[in-house]
């Protein structure tokens, strides 16, 4: 059994963590590390998970076979600091602090960039993975085909809207009910701190891009997903451009192409990404949808463990959408 560790276990991404990784056939959680709630059931954060007797604890094993730091943007390098744990222990980061090459090495330790339909090669032999970041997935799943065919040749719009998970659980001004509820925001406007990963992505597969990447991220009014649209001019058929995407994806194991309509509730507490393909007005339309705690957290910081570990990248992770 793989034993593993989660730390900043309250969060609405370690609870995904934890629902999946209690059901994993392969994994025994070891420690769930909380500064705040040292002692206290899972279930007084996470009730949902009433169902198992796992506290949380201020210690941690710093020999523990992997652990994944489920920590706030700019706090893993410091918790890494303080807690290096063994050289033989697998980092899974799910904070942006190690997404960017220039930022990919760290105390010893060499990061790579955990989007499979990537780098899966690099991840099945890594010691420590920079998982992507949720917008930042949708994204790069619209995008990376057409790049690695060279067919990147003018500027990207990218329309996205994502669920309130997608801000975290802590509390602020644009996350509680009454101003969420049946409302829409455009926020960081052209700026997002996602476009640096993505644009590095672009660059590894169409060397000498320097297009830009328009992206306008919304809040949305729901709990959970990304739905993003994606568009820029291209001169290949819809046909030309339906069998470049299901040929880059046709061995991804939760990226499927299609060119019917598509909605968040096909992918909602799922790993999956899903991807519609149309050729409008002169234009390539990409549709793209997943589950930001999902796909675009936990679930792919899992599908990377069990990659990194030699184990089918599908154990544990097998769920169906809840459609209705």
């Amino acid at each position: 059994m793989i034993k593993a560790g989660i730390v900043g276990g309250t969060g609405y991404v370690a609870g995904e963590l934890l629902r999946c990784l209690i059901n994993h056939p392969e994994v025994q959680i070891d420690f769930v590390y909380s500064h705040s709630q040292p002692g206290n059931t899972i279930a007084s954060a996470h009730s949902d998970l009433f169902h198992t007797d796992l506290k949380f604890t201020d210690q941690v094993n710093e020999q523990v076979d992997v652990v994944f730091l489920s920590l706030g943007h700019g706090k893993s390098k410091a918790f890494l600091e303080k807690y290096p744990f063994s050289s033989n222990t697998k980092v899974i980061d799910l904070s942006n602090d190690f997404r960017l090459q220039a930022d990919a090495q760290f105390q010893g330790r060499d990061f790579v960039y955990g989007l499979v339909e990537l780098n899966k090669p690099a991840i099945q032999k890594a010691q420590n993975i920079a998982n992507p970041g949720c917008f930042a997935t949708a994204i790069q799943l619209a995008l990376l085909p057409l790049a690695h065919a060279g067919e990147i040749k003018d500027e990207v719009h990218v329309h996205a809207i994502t669920g309130s998970t997608g801000a975290g659980a802590s509390l602020g001004e644009t996350t509680h009910f009454s101003w969420r509820n049946n409302n829409l925001s455009i926020y960081k406007a052209f700026n997002h701190q996602h476009l640096g990963e993505i644009g590095e992505s672009v660059q590894s597969l169409q060397s000498g891009f320097d297009q830009s990447i328009n992206f306008l991220p919304l809040r949305g009014d729901f709990t959970r997903g990304i739905f993003a649209s994606m568009y820029m001019n291209t001169d290949l058929s819809e046909t030309e451009l339906v069998q470049l995407f299901q040929d880059y994806y046709s061995d991804a194991a939760y990226t499927k192409v299609t060119t019917e309509p598509i909605h968040l509730k096909q992918v909602v507490n799922t790993n999956y990404g899903l991807l519609q393909i149309q050729k409008l007005d002169g234009k390539v339309l990409v549709t793209s949808v997943i589950d930001n705690l999902q796909k675009g957290a936990a679930g792919q910081a899992i599908q990377n463990m069990n990659l990194m570990f030699g184990l089918e990248e599908t154990t544990g992770l097998n769920f169906k959408a809840n459609y209705f």
